[in-house]
This record gives C-alpha cells, structure tokens and sequence, in this order.
C-alpha cells in the first residue's frame, strides 16, 4: 500500500497525463498549460466586467491562487 496521500496520487497522474498528452515532451506541455492560464484569465476578466456585484453578492474574482 502506498504511503503518498490520494490528493498527491491524483496530482501525479494528472501530470503524466498531461506529459503524455504531448507524447512526453515537457516544453510543449508547459506551453499549452500557460496557454490555458491566460485564456481563463481572460474568460475571468470578462466575466468580471459583465457581472454586477449584487449578482455575486459582493464577491470579486481574484487573478492570482492563494497559496
């Protein structure tokens, strides 16, 4: 049985996945993944311009992940 938490399990696979994807080549896959970062950064943006703040009760989307 192995000692590495599930949440780590997942995250493992979910990266070989993604190395897989790009038939194991690193620089492809980080390209692609910041190419997913700066289109739902941008979907964020517009959707943060179209929403009220009544709509979402006060809450305000943030760019950056805490930590």
């Amino acid at each position: 049985m192995s000692t590495k938490p599930t949440k780590q399990l997942d995250t493992d696979f979910e990266v070989e996945a993604a190395l897989a994807f790009h038939d194991k080549d690193a620089k492809a896959t980080i390209a692609t993944l910041l190419g997913d970062i700066k289109h739902l950064r941008m979907q964020l943006a517009l959707a943060e311009a179209a929403m009220s703040r009544g709509m979402t009760r006060g809450w305000i989307p943030k760019f950056e992940r805490e930590l």
